[in-house]
């Protein structure tokens, strides 16, 4: 899987949108200086290397070889390598709420190959296998059974600079933590590249500098019952922001509604009340860990959660309501009018 780039130029930016990882993905770069288009280059590459390496959706790739035979060592690419590692850590600083460990429960349902899924337009008719709740998980510290590089001390044959991995008897989907570690590792590619940089890649993005005009980023927050208009328009600037909604990859099961985000407490879909959660963070990767842990207390908790943590987010009930969290609220510009 590669990433295409299709070049757009106006008279101050540059700017490449491209398909990767499933969705598409653009990249601008506002006041571009020397070197800023073999810096956009290396970033779009950034892309294709991890989608290549921690794809669940090509049985050949370094993701799912570990996977498959989860209780040997694998030697993989420092992409997937770290994407690993990153869930682990996830795994801990969540308490358990994230967990890359969904992998058997998603590919049950039939969510085993990239689809383009819409709200409620795919019906498949039976569950592969049948799914029996949350899978039995070792404690946090052991979310990877045994991780660690530069393995020829234990491991004789290993080359000296190689990552060796054991993901252990749950297989893992690096699907979203990967794609916010992508926009992360292309951002340090494009750190110069401009006097403001926007690297998305469908909804996960990273937004650098003082934004087009000089006064931040307006990154607009999509009603995930799918009307046109957003909800609200946040403004920011050298801040990352991610959302995990159920307006896509939403189907039926034997006649179940089900989606991709899979509660690791139950097995089972998450976020009971809720539609939809926008966390900004420092970093991408963590926004879209913390938006699923988010996620996954419901409508009940997720206020709660938000504050304990400091974060600042965004979150959108089954009645349409929007919740926001204090320091969520300064970001706000503009809000769509309640009722």
């Amino acid at each position: 899987m590669t990433a295409r780039a299709t070049p757009v130029r106006t008279e101050v930016d540059l700017e490449r949108r491209f398909r990767t990882m499933a969705t598409d993905a653009t990249i601008r770069v506002v006041g571009p200086r020397p070197g800023a288009e073999r810096a956009v280059e290396e970033a779009i590459a950034t892309f294709a290397q991890v989608e290549r390496t921690c794809t669940r959706f090509d049985p050949s790739s370094p993701l799912m070889l570990a996977n498959e035979a989860a209780t040997s060592w694998h030697v993989v690419p420092q992409e997937c390598f770290a994407a690993i590692e990153e869930a682990a850590r996830a795994h801990e600083m969540t308490d358990g709420r994230f967990d890359p460990r969904t992998l058997r429960t998603l590919q049950a349902w039939g969510y085993d190959r990239s689809l383009p899924f819409e709200a409620d337009t795919v019906a498949l008719p039976q569950a592969r296998q049948q799914a029996r709740g949350p899978a039995t998980l070792p404690g946090a510290s052991q979310v990877v059974v045994d991780l660690t590089g530069r393995r020829p001390r234990w491991r004789p044959g290993f080359d000296a600079t190689a990552l060796a991995v054991k993901v252990g008897p749950q297989p893992v989907d690096l699907g979203g933590i990967g794609k916010g570690l992508a926009v992360r590792w292309a951002m340090e590619r494009l750190a110069q590249a401009g006097d403001a940089v926007l690297v998305d890649a469908g909804g996960d993005c990273y937004l650098a500098g003082p934004g087009p005009d000089g006064d931040g980023w307006q990154v607009a927050v999509e009603d995930p019952q799918g009307g046109a208009a957003p909800l609200a328009v946040l403004s920011l600037r050298d801040a990352a922001c991610a959302t995990s909604s159920v307006r896509v990859r939403r189907w039926t099961v034997g006649g179940r509604r089900v989606h991709h985000l899979i509660d690791p407490a139950t097995g089972a879909p998450g976020g009971k009340g809720l539609l939809a959660v926008t966390v900004v963070h420092a970093d991408p990767a963590d926004a879209e860990v913390w938006s699923k842990a988010l996620f996954f207390e419901g409508a009940s908790g997720i206020a709660r959660l938000a504050q304990r943590q400091g974060l600042a987010a965004l979150w959108v009930g089954e009645d349409g309501e929007v919740g926001t969290s204090e320091p969520l609220r300064p970001l706000v510009i503009w809000q769509a009018p309640r009722g």
